[in-house]
């Protein structure tokens, strides 16, 4: 049998394994649990399949903008935000006042400013963000699945601390809709995406002499065909996510979130080997303390994140990139170690990742998602510079 042939069944295997993976898996949570938990995880299905289909992350993004002056990624980023802004807002503001759905909002202060700085460094060290890591884990890649075990550690490790750090100088969890009204904030906030495209535009003409195109890559495969196996348009993600962020906070009451269910498994982990975490703050009452108490499959956030890996996996078949790692050098597996865990206690000071603390704030109209973007984006520079200095990338400006 050629390589060729080889490669299409491992990934004839990885789809099947995959379809019978999400429907068991929605078969159990229907059974057990309800309908709406249900909807949840095909959700995260669907986000899955965008993210790997379109390779659409923060990471990466964030790298090529720095590195090459490329800006389509983070410009789609900042669509992204746009685009999910206008559907948010008016949910969020009462319009329709029988809808009971929340916002993501997070203390504005040190906690956030110092957590995302951690996370910033820390998805540049390891390779991906919060969502990043659950997609190419899905995909197959070994080296990311390190990242995913240290994410989990990380995250687990600071919910022990995490009353400190949130009891740190902030300003309470202030957001432009209580502030001003779900249209003027609205406003605000899209004059704001306005000047950061153009700013993101010019900085990339300057840099390469030209602006590339959302779908840069030309294919001419049938709209359908591309759509089962991939190679989607950056502005193809930028819907399905919005969209898919939208029914998120529909089915949910809140916007799509990651981390959390890092921290979860962690705890259940520790607790399962018989660590006890009664008497820490974070796990003693609320949300925390029942999510504990209870089935992982009772989890939102962890049945997305489920829903995630295996809608990315069977992407990845679809696509006829399943590929594992065969071979981790030293050097990727400590960054990946130091990588995740960085990301995973960061995100817990800062009340999320790039997904629930930065995109989730940002979108819900709280302050504390700007200053995690700030402060996200700033570590992330830290952390190109590290690797530059470790031999991983090329300094800037010597990129092939």
């Amino acid at each position: 049998m050629t390589t060729a042939s080889l490669k299409r069944s491992a990934d004839s295997h990885a789809a099947l394994i995959a379809v019978l993976l999400v429907m068991a898996l929605s078969l159990l949570v229907q059974h057990d649990v309800d309908t709406r938990r249900t909807l949840l995880f095909l959700t995260g299905v669907g986000l899955g399949v965008t993210l790997l289909h379109a390779a659409f992350g923060f990471t990466g993004g964030w790298r090529r903008l720095y590195l090459t002056g490329e800006g389509r990624v983070v410009r789609a980023q900042i669509l992204l935000l746009a685009l999910t802004s206008l559907l948010f807002f008016p949910l969020l503001g009462d319009v329709f006042p029988g809808l009971s759905v929340n916002g993501a909002t997070g203390i504005f202060g040190v906690a956030v400013l110092v957590g995302a700085f951690m996370f910033g460094i820390g998805m540049q060290l390891a390779g991906g963000c919060g969502s990043g890591t659950l997609f190419t884990v899905g995909g197959g890649n070994v080296g990311m699945l390190i990242v995913l075990i240290f994410f989990i550690l990380g995250s687990f490790v600071a919910t022990a601390h995490v009353g400190w750090w949130w009891a740190l100088p902030n300003i309470g969890k202030p957001t432009l809709i209580a502030k001003l009204g779900w249209l003027p904030a609205l406003l605000l906030q899209m004059v704001v995406f306005a000047l950061l495209y153009a700013i993101v535009r010019h900085y990339e003409r300057k840099r390469r002499g030209r602006v590339a195109t959302l779908q840069e890559k030309e294919d001419n495969r049938p709209v359908l065909d591309r759509l089962i196996f991939g190679n989607w348009p950056l502005w193809w993600a930028v819907v399905g996510i919005a969209v898919l962020n939208l029914v998120t906070l529909l089915l949910s009451g809140h916007p799509w979130t990651i981390t959390f269910a890092f921290g979860l498994w962690g705890a259940k982990i520790f607790t399962a080997l018989g660590g006890d975490v009664s008497n820490w703050d974070y796990w003693s009452g609320g949300y925390a303390a029942r999510a504990l108490a209870s089935s992982v499959l009772a989890d939102e956030t962890s049945l997305m994140d489920f829903g995630i890996i295996l809608g990315a996996m069977l992407a990845a078949a679809l696509a006829g990139k399943y590929a594992p790692d065969r071979h981790i050098d030293r050097k990727r597996i400590m960054l990946a170690i130091t990588g995740g865990f960085l990301m995973g206690y960061g995100a817990r000071l800062a009340f999320g990742c790039n997904i629930g603390g930065m995109m989730a704030g940002i979108v819900s109209g709280s302050l504390h998602g700007w200053l995690w973007l700030l402060a996200g984006f700033t570590g992330s520079l830290f952390g190109l510079r590290m690797r530059a200095w470790l031999g991983v990338d090329r300094p800037r400006g010597k990129q092939a």
